[in-house]
């Protein structure tokens, strides 16, 4: 794993490395053998079936798991280390599932992001205003700024989660499950400002969705989690359904004379 040299600044290494990642949880084999390299400004959706691993990735990235081997580096650091403070945005899965009883407007949560161990005494200054602001904007809330949240919709309090992660001013955003209980037309714009953020703003995102046909209609590259990396390429590569079986070697129930009836299964 390359550290940062003298005089090598950090933009110029890659986003994120990692080499020979394998995770265990509680004596099982979650992850092994991972090699994957991000470089800055790319859109990956992550892909896999249930317990497949993707949410253990996302968890060693930010470095809370331990690691049985390998090693990850994230603009040359290690996760955690205090070189990367507010460098990486984090949208959960239960983002956008928040209590509707917490009273807490959508300016104060993306208010929330811009909270550091330095700043969290002072008052609101004005560059805190403004990053607050501009994120409210990038994700197309100016008009329910003042809105509890409980009282917004789920593809509404997905986008104020996001502006939390910008307002921070995170350039690598890490999302788990994001579209997960919220409508098409929501899903679809919310895909299109994560396409926006890394095309017009530079930013790098990594998503991890069950949602196939969802994620092959919007991120730039794929990767197809089962333990292991069994596809990383193009969106427009990507397997079709009968190939990603031949991938994860499930052989068909009815023998070759009988796969034409099953041609129309949905991808979910």
């Amino acid at each position: 794993m390359r550290q940062v040299p003298v005089g090598e600044t950090p933009q110029e290494l890659p986003i994120l490395e990692i080499e020979n990642l394998s995770v265990s949880r509680s004596g099982k084999v979650i992850l092994k053998d991972i090699d994957l390299t991000i470089e800055k400004g790319e859109f990956i959706g992550i892909v896999g079936p249930n317990g497949s691993g993707k949410s253990t990735l996302l968890l060693a990235i930010l470095g809370e798991l331990r690691l049985q081997s390998g090693d990850i580096g994230i603009y040359g650091h290690p996760p955690q280390s205090r070189k990367l403070y507010g460098r990486i945005g984090w949208v959960s899965q239960a983002a956008s599932n928040l209590p509707t009883h917490v009273r807490v407007t959508v300016r104060e949560l993306v208010q929330l992001g811009t909270l550091n161990a330095r700043n969290m005494f002072s008052f609101v200054d004005e560059s805190r205003r403004e990053r607050v602001r501009k994120a409210i904007e990038m994700v197309g809330l100016e008009d329910v700024e003042n809105v509890d949240l409980g009282r917004l919709s789920g593809g509404q309090r997905q986008r104020a989660v996001i502006a939390r992660a910008l307002a921070s001013e995170a350039e690598f955003i890490l999302l788990d499950e994001p579209l997960v209980g919220i409508d098409r037309d929501a899903r679809n714009s919310l895909l299109k400002l994560l396409d926006q953020l890394c095309h017009e703003q530079d930013k790098t995102i990594l998503m991890v969705s069950h949602d196939l046909t969802a994620m092959r209609q919007t991120v730039h590259r794929m990767i197809f989690l089962e333990e292991t990396i069994r596809f990383d390429g193009k969106t427009h590569n990507f397997p079709e359904l009968t190939e990603l079986a031949d991938l994860r070697g499930i052989e068909p129930v009815h023998g070759e004379g009988h796969t034409h009836h099953h041609s129309h299964s949905k991808e979910e």
